[in-house]
């Protein structure tokens, strides 16, 4: 076997792998996100009371719920709850 036909036969080998790698995180991402979508739609269904529990309020569904399909619109939320948090003690360390 020459030089060049280990090379190429290695390369085959081993993009392989990579690539069904990549198909099995595609399908992870997807079902993760399919999932969370759901949890998401739940979020829906509580009352506003319940959302500001949790430090979120209906307004916060509606700008989250437009992500696109492939983004994770649970970490959205996370964003806007932890930006508000930082906020109310940054004015909270201002009065006091």
């Amino acid at each position: 076997m020459t030089t060049i036909e280990f090379a190429s036969e290695t390369s085959r080998i081993t993009s392989r792998p990579a690539v069904a790698t990549r198909v099995a995180n595609t399908a992870v991402n997807f079902y993760r996100a399919w999932k969370n979508r759901r949890a998401f739609y739940r979020l829906g269904e509580m009352s506003d009371a319940e959302l500001a529990d949790i430090g979120l309020t209906r307004a916060d569904l509606h700008v989250a719920i437009d992500v696109p399909f492939g983004r994770d619109p649970t970490a959205m939320l996370r964003e806007i709850a932890s930006d508000r948090v930082e906020t109310i003690e940054d004015f909270a360390r201002k009065v006091a």
